[in-house]
């Protein structure tokens, strides 16, 4: 595309714009989707709606790529970067009017281990998919997970690591969340490369997921089973 038929977001109509912004996601384009989310709520748009029609639509299209291995890490990062700036905007409009969260989830890098990428990356795409995310960061000892769980009252809570040495303290917080009676009220997630599904089980996790795209699906098959277990009850 020459410079002359650059694209003047204002000029597209809704529809166009929306599916404009599912592009620059895409290719990461930051102030881009700043642009298009303004100019959205501009028009009137309710703030819940440029959310998921614009933004966690478009971060769908760049999770199925991710796990088709169309995309990669960096780009992904770069979509989620942007797509956090467009929630920059959104997120005190959403707190206003209350809109509905899909859940709410705490995430963090266990103890000894200082690797975040991955777990950036989770924390990303499960906010793109209209998560509640708290991200307790690198390094938590067990106390650290139960202060948040008792702060936060969240619905999952992701563990993450990345070193083989770290992998037992997975188990260190979940049996201690049983010894303290809690283990049944959260959802337990864990990820990283050293990880399996056997490890998951033998830690007693609800789930190992082995990248983003399949902790935001995992997540909601959460939620989908907490809200029909609920509605029975």
């Amino acid at each position: 595309m020459s410079d002359e038929e650059e694209i003047i977001l204002s000029e597209l109509s809704d529809d166009e714009l929306v599916l404009q912004m599912h592009d620059d996601l895409y290719d990461g384009l930051k102030e881009e989707i700043v642009e298009g989310t303004e100019i959205l709520l501009e028009r009137g748009w309710e703030p819940y709606d440029v959310l998921t029609k614009s933004l966690v639509a478009g971060m769908a299209i760049v999770g199925e790529d991710f796990r088709d291995g169309i995309l990669f890490v960096p780009e992904v990062l770069l979509a989620a970067n942007a797509m956090k700036a467009g929630m920059g905007i959104l997120r005190p409009l959403l707190a206003e009017t209350g809109a509905p969260k899909l859940g709410k989830m705490v995430v963090g890098t266990v103890k000894g281990d200082i690797h975040d990428i991955g777990k950036n990356l989770v924390g990303m795409m499960m906010e793109g998919a209209g998560f509640d995310v708290v991200d307790l960061g690198i390094n938590n000892p067990v106390e650290d997970y139960l202060e948040a769980l008792e702060k936060e009252q969240p619905d999952i809570l992701g563990m993450s690591a990345l070193l083989t040495t770290t992998m037992p303290y997975m188990k260190v917080v979940i049996d201690t969340m049983v010894e303290k009676g809690i283990r049944d009220d959260y959802a337990v997630i864990v990820g990283g490369a050293p990880l399996n599904e056997e490890f998951g089980k033998a830690v007693g996790a609800d789930a190992y997921c082995r990248d983003a795209a399949v902790a935001v699906e995992t997540a909601k098959e959460i939620m989908a089973r907490k809200h029909n277990s609920a509605a029975a009850g």
